[in-house]
């Protein structure tokens, strides 16, 4: 595959996605429509963007690659991804309307105080920036190796030219140009996984029913994993209980996902988007495992070496731009590029609007569309792009594992102690220590660290995508320790 045809391609993607900005962010530019959209959203726009959004370049590279080790278990995790999604639409979003909130995090700061707040806010500018960059490594190790090699590019100029790009259409029209861009790019995203279906299987002279008895008939399809409950991370009460917790975490708790859903007009638009989402959200991991399945049935079929790559990660990119031929390339790389970027605009977007928020209190001024405020939200979008370059910099240094189990072992670590906050917020009436909580959140990851690194030596359990619930309820504990009875009428709580 031509490397020139590829940078053509990709010009020519963002030259819509530009064309799209200019066109949704004429004459509203303002710090309204970048945060929440003027809350003017139609809930059938926000629901098919969020699964671009939600998917991201891990699912289409990562979750096929990772077939070849725990076959379709990751489908366990899915169970609870979509568990977790129906606790959020009657369980968080009800209690974000009823609240008025731009920023989540505000929930903290009328319910634990002014500490807890910063400290949730800074738990996701930090965990939304991790977990972002790792999805923009993945997509810029496939660009480097099959575009910008060709001309001795260095990464980092790749990395910085993929957020240049990202902030030219978003740094005006924010999250009301995303919201159509996203619909755009998940268009993309969707037609990309069932084309590449189509693809691998003519490739391998099969029929729609022969694939589906193939992939069904293989190796790779065993879903339930039911053995070894202390010394594997694939057993199904494991990957169930992460599967809804980390969804709980990286998705309600998160200022990203959760300010699309806070641009709909009204609660109940917004549980419609998420409940269809839930829905769409499902069927297209099975495309996903599919995809897996028969790219490795594929490289089976071909004689290709697979345990020659580097990680499982490169399996999909390699079959399809080394083998499939040029339409089956550009069609990888459409759908590649609408899932990586689907996820770092909007990300980039949220954490501008958090710190804005949080941490500028521009939600706190007489008027938020003051120009001065404007300019200053330019500046901080520029920052957190930096930030983003510099750390997706740093993981290409240290990263020696799949990206997929990357991302959640980190948000393991940092999403955890934002689970046991607001936790502790909705569930218990007693009021923190407010000044401790930045330490507890500290502390929590940390503990969990020694627990994940010596559990499996002193017990024989290993410990999965559950790390998470584990560092929650540390952090739920130690600030059940602290806590004392609501004596006060001075801090009222929103559960009830």
């Amino acid at each position: 595959m031509s490397p020139i045809v590829l940078l053509s391609f990709l010009i020519g993607y963002f030259a819509v996605l530009i064309a799209v900005s200019y066109f949704t962010s004429r004459g509203s530019s303002d710090n309204s429509s970048f945060f929440i959209a003027n809350r003017n959203s139609k809930w059938y726009f926000v629901a098919f963007g969020m699964i671009g959004t939600a998917l991201s370049g891990v699912t289409f590279i990562s979750v096929p690659g990772a077939v070849i080790n725990s076959s379709f278990g990751y489908f366990q995790f899915v169970l609870g991804n979509a568990v977790g999604f129906i606790l959020i639409a009657t369980v968080l979003l009800p209690l974000y309307y009823r609240i008025n909130l731009v920023s989540i995090y505000t929930y903290l700061e009328n319910r634990l105080g002014h500490w807890s707040y910063k400290t949730g806010a800074m738990i996701f500018l930090v965990s939304r920036t991790i977990g972002s960059a790792f999805r923009l490594y993945l997509v810029a190790i496939v660009l480097q190796k099959f575009i910008f090699d060709a001309w001795n590019v260095p990464f980092w100029v790749t990395i910085a030219i993929c957020l240049v790009l990202i902030w030219s259409y978003t740094f005006k029209g924010g999250l009301k140009t995303i919201i159509i861009t996203d619909t755009l790019q998940t268009v993309f995203l969707l037609s990309s996984v069932i084309l590449s279906i189509y693809f691998i299987s003519k490739s391998l002279d099969l029929n729609i029913t022969q694939t589906f008895e193939t992939v069904k008939n293989s190796s790779y399809s065993k879903i339930f994993f039911w053995e070894d409950f202390f010394g594997s991370k694939n057993h199904f009460i494991k990957q169930f209980l992460g599967g809804v917790f980390v969804t709980i975490a990286m998705t309600g708790l998160d200022q990203d996902l959760m300010q699309k859903n806070l641009s709909c007009k009204n609660i109940g638009e917004a549980q419609k988007n998420m409940l269809t989402f839930t829905a769409v959200f499902v069927v297209m991991n099975i495309f996903f495992l599919s995809v897996g399945a028969l790219l490795y049935i594929y490289a089976e079929a071909k004689g290709i070496n697979v345990s020659a790559l580097a990680t499982p990660d490169h399996l999909f990119p390699e079959i399809a731009l080394n083998y499939l031929g040029t339409l089956p390339a550009i069609v990888f790389m459409l759908g590649l590029t609408a899932a990586t970027f689907a996820t770092t605009d909007s990300a980039l977007t949220a954490l501008t609007t958090s710190f804005c928020v949080d941490f500028l209190s521009f939600n706190k001024s007489a008027n938020q569309n003051d120009p001065r405020l404007i300019r200053t939200r330019h500046l901080v979008h520029v920052v957190f792009s930096v930030i983003m370059l510099l750390v997706v910099l740093l993981f290409k240094i240290i990263n020696d594992d799949s990206v997929v189990n990357s991302i959640f072992k980190a948000a393991g670590y940092t999403y955890g102690p934002l689970l046991g906050l607001f936790s502790f917020g909705m569930i218990s009436k007693r009021d923190v220590k407010d000044k401790l909580v930045p330490f507890f959140c500290i502390l929590s990851p940390i503990i969990s660290f020694v627990i994940d690194k010596y559990s499996f030596l002193l017990t024989g359990y290993t410990i999965g995508f559950e790390l998470i619930v584990i560092n929650g309820l540390i952090t739920y504990f130690l600030l059940f320790l602290s806590s004392r009875p609501h004596t006060t009428n001075q801090q009222k709580s929103l559960n009830k």
